[in-house]
């Protein structure tokens, strides 16, 4: 299988203000999974796009940069308001993973030790490798893993997450190069998420090219 790319309508680790508008001028391009962040837009505005993008038949995804349960909370609730069917991001808790098997969403909490916004992730790889084994045993859906956001050696975390946590593996931020898209082609995690980069063009001059572009590149 090859690798997912989820189109995530942010830049900076924020949802863009025009995040239904962009979506509606690449509603047709060939990516499937699209999704945003929890900021800053208002929750009826989340809905609006999610129930549109569902209407397009394409599967929606909630990424939330939050690192306490009360906050990762708050965010799994905008999950479930929107109808989401996977979130992303938060530390893991109990009380979030409950919440999304209960509204039937999939749940792929981060690993690492995580701060800041835009993201930093941080701790040793075979701790962050026993930590996806042990949410694993929790019965998480899968992994958001910050890779390219690592202060050390991102390549041999991703492949050492991909490889040995026996889950899907979302890696997430700062994919803005063929370099960095080859190698997630070679290491074939589950899927992986385009921002920042998309605004900035840096696959290319408009936004539907560069999805298409990027979807091509991986699929050859």
């Amino acid at each position: 299988m090859k690798p997912e790319l989820i189109v995530m309508l942010t830049h900076d680790d924020l949802t863009v203000e025009n995040a239904y508008q962009v979506f509606e001028q690449c509603k047709d391009t060939k990516a499937l999974y699209w999704g945003f962040k929890e900021q800053p837009l208002p929750i009826e505005e989340m809905q609006r796009i999610y129930a549109r993008m569902k209407a397009c038949g394409k599967r929606t995804v909630l990424e939330v940069v939050e690192y306490t349960e009360a906050e990762g909370l708050a965010g799994a609730q905008m999950a479930v308001t929107c109808g989401c069917d996977v979130l992303m991001g938060t530390c893991y808790h109990e009380s979030i993973h409950q919440l999304c098997q209960k509204h039937h969403i999939a749940y792929m909490p981060f690993v690492g030790q995580i701060v800041d916004r835009p993201s930093v992730l941080k701790g040793s790889i075979d701790s962050m490798v026993e930590e996806a084994q042990k949410l694993k045993a929790k019965g998480v859906d899968g992994i958001d893993l910050l890779g390219f956001r690592y202060i050390d050696d991102a390549e041999q975390l991703i492949s050492d997450i991909v490889t040995k946590s026996g889950l899907p593996v979302c890696v997430a931020g700062s994919i803005d190069s063929y370099d960095r898209l080859r190698f997630v082609k070679k290491v074939q995690p589950w899927a992986f998420t385009i921002g920042s980069a998309f605004f900035e063009n840096k696959f290319g001059d408009s936004m539907d090219e560069q999805i298409n572009k990027v979807c091509d590149f991986i699929n050859q």
